[in-house]
């Protein structure tokens, strides 16, 4: 899993819910670059970013692939993001004799900046709304016939908005639920590169017990390049490198790609959430989180080995905790409820609009039967990620491409194949755990006579099944992926490799289970939110902001703290502070360098800071803004009360968590040195 990212103050908390997606309040929101809200920024600060800001802002911005987010710094490809959003490619780069996530990185010339396998950098050049096309192309069709039209017109809009699809993307974004649909057009950079990163501990000082917590004292800072024709790109527009301390009070922005939020789902959804996927979702990954520390207890080797997984099934975990104590706050939930009487109550007697709320919950209750089949039907691994998606391209890859299933579209198979061609290593026991893992909670929630079930076993056991089929596959081969992919679906149909038979057995399910998802709840539910969505534009206006989609957002807010149980919280941390907090056991115990050169260090630079802006997973590596357009630090977190922050925002305790660039300068200068990277920072 990437990391991807009460009392009094819950009564604040549930206000400010009482009317998801209505007029944001405070600092609340997630805009979208082509709906900012000039008019409330200046109602709430005295001043906004003009258009010219706006654009240079939005240029500079990079989204990841990986599921992070980062900015352009200078003017040859130099992209700032978080030490985590690298944790991948600095594992992938490591071996037996180094160990570049534990020990951290430095390129000292450009021949050491070293290809990050499966990464790609995409910059937005165009957002443009292409509603109309789509919502005519559906019609008056329902059910699968809607998301077959859909799916159909989203293929033909991206094919015609991006016939370069060497360097360029698109990508049509569903908003409000349905109600919206953007072209998303951006530059892309194929060839993303490690420059500096610190070493591991130095991002996960306080580990788990400080992950979404305030103070911290975490340099969660890393920097990648990008590369055209065997050359750093040349990025113009970029940020200006701001190396000072956060002043309390001071605006700032937040821009990146927020994963994916659900404020505006409706009660059925929400109540689906809560008493089905979430405590699933708990109770696996807890024993998955079990599995990877009891395997990688068995040898040093295999805890560097596990440490990248084990870091992201553990924050996921603690997501997952998050949501479920929101859900079990019964006067959160009746607030929601309250706040979706209200709408309702707004939309009574239009006929156009009708009551998508019962249409919703219909569609809700037929997915209960389809959900755990569909969620398990597909094991994880890398290996077998590999195969499923060989099997799953070669079958789309031999059709129109307004007739493919979404995601195989020709905007989107480039990025496909370079993720299962990309050269990177394999850890055959994390594979074979994870495909244990996955089979036999497939076995214990489906039951072992469901017919799913045994179409995954057969007559083997989770174990065995896994043990075969890792040791007999060449999935792990990317030379042998390569003549699969070119070979299309004439290779994959011969193919007698164990993982690619089972995922052709399973790849013929899967679709027939989406072929009913899709009749049954996609297309039901689509239609009913995009009605709620046009019911909140007639109850509170067109100025507002639509659920995270991964997408190009900025939001605004100040550095400030917080009162937690009767003590203001500070807004930001010092670099000497990490000696106090230090108690020489994990994960508590202080980074090697941070040993090594404590007499060199200034202590009194600020290390972290929060701020009110509103985020949540996908903004790691966002850039901190300030006014001036110069970036001041880099997102990497949230405190603890942002976990409910996926439903609804509060701005009385919901806290960004940013590395400061004054810290990363510091580190670039004294802790891990790296002289020619400082300097270009600082290149006008």
């Amino acid at each position: 899993m990437p990391r991807i990212p009460r009392t009094a103050r819950a009564a604040a908390f549930i206000t400010i819910l009482s009317l998801p997606l209505a007029a944001a309040r405070a600092d609340e929101g997630m805009w979208t670059f082509d709906a900012f809200p000039t008019a409330k920024m200046k109602a709430d600060y005295g001043f906004a970013p003009d258009q010219a800001w706006l654009d240079r802002v939005r240029a500079s911005a990079v989204r990841l692939t990986g599921g992070c987010s980062a900015s352009f710094v200078s003017a040859i490809g130099l992209i700032l993001t978080n030490h985590h959003c690298v944790a991948s490619c600095l594992q992938d780069l490591s071996s037996d004799g180094s160990d570049y996530l534990k020990d951290g990185y430095i390129a000292h010339g450009r021949n050491e900046e070293r290809l990050c396998p499966g990464q790609q950098a995409e910059v937005v050049t165009a957002i443009r709304d292409v509603s109309g096309a789509v919502k005519a192309a559906i019609g008056t069709a329902s059910g699968l016939a809607a998301v077959k039209a859909r799916t159909a017109a989203i293929a033909r809009t991206e094919a015609a908005g991006c016939p370069d699809t060497a360097t360029t993307r698109c990508q049509v974004v569903t908003l409000y639920g349905g109600g919206q649909y953007k072209l998303y057009t951006y530059r892309k950079y194929s060839d993303v590169r490690i420059v500096w990163a610190p070493e591991s501990r130095a991002e996960q000082f306080g580990g788990d017990p400080d992950n979404f917590n305030f103070p911290r004292y975490a340099l969660d800072g890393s920097f990648l390049r990008a590369y055209e024709n065997g050359k750093p790109v040349t990025t113009p527009q970029h940020l200006t490198w701001a190396v000072r301390a956060p002043s309390d009070g001071e605006a700032t922005f937040v821009v990146g790609n927020p994963g994916s939020t659900q404020r505006s789902q409706t009660g059925a959804q929400l109540a689906f959430a809560k008493e089905v996927s979430a405590p699933i979702n708990v109770a696996i990954y807890s024993e998955l989180r079990g599995r990877l520390i009891a395997a990688m207890a068995q040898s040093p080797e295999r805890f560097r080995q596990g440490k990248e997984e084990l870091d992201g099934v553990e924050n996921s975990l603690k997501v997952y905790i998050g949501r479920v104590k929101a859900f079990n706050d019964p006067v959160f939930m009746g607030r929601i409820a309250a706040a979706e009487a209200d709408l309702r109550a707004k939309s009574a007697g239009n006929a156009a609009i009708g009551d998508p709320w019962a249409d919703a919950a219909t569609a809700v209750a037929a997915y209960r039967d389809l959900y755990l089949p569909t969620r398990f039907i597909r094991p994880q691994g890398d290996l077998y990620g590999y195969a499923s998606k060989l099997v799953r391209a070669s079958e789309e890859r031999a059709k129109p491409n307004d007739h493919r299933l979404p995601g195989y579209s020709d905007s989107a198979l480039p990025l496909i194949e370079k993720q299962v061609l990309d050269d990177r290593p394999i850890t055959p026991w994390v594979d074979q755990l994870m495909l244990e893992w996955s089979l036999s909670k497939a076995r214990e929630y489906l039951g072992p006579d469901d017919a799913d079930a045994k179409l995954m076993l057969g007559k083997e056991s989770p174990e065995g099944l896994a043990a075969r089929l890792v040791a007999g596959t060449r999935m792990g081969d990317p030379a042998y992926r390569k003549q699969l992919w070119v070979g299309g679906k004439a290779a994959v149909d011969a193919s007698t490799d164990p993982m690619i038979v089972l995922a052709r057995r399973l790849d013929l399910r899967d679709r027939a289970l989406q072929a009913l998802a899709d009749e049954r709840y996609d297309g039901p539910l689509t239609a009913a939110r995009a009605k709620i969505a046009d019911a909140r534009f007639a109850a509170y206006g067109d100025t507002l902001y639509p659920d995270a989609t991964f997408t190009l957002r900025i939001s605004y807010g100040k550095v400030a703290g917080w009162n937690e149980r009767g003590r203001m919280v500070p807004t930001r941390t010092l670099m000497g502070g990490i000696y106090d907090r230090a108690t020489g056991a994990p994960p508590f115990d202080l980074p090697t360098a941070f040993v090594t050169n404590r007499a060199r260090i200034d202590p009194r630079i600020t290390y972290d800071f929060i701020t009110t802006n509103d985020i949540i997973g996908g903004n790691s590596g966002s850039p901190v803004i300030d006014r001036s357009g110069a970036v001041i630090g880099a997102a990497f977190d949230g405190n603890i009360h942002s976990l409910a922050g996926n439903y609804g925002y509060d701005g009385s305790n919901n806290r960004t968590v940013a590395v400061s660039t004054a810290a990363l300068e510091e580190a670039l200068k004294h802790i891990y040195p790296a002289p020619a990277l400082l300097a270009e920072l600082h290149e006008k």
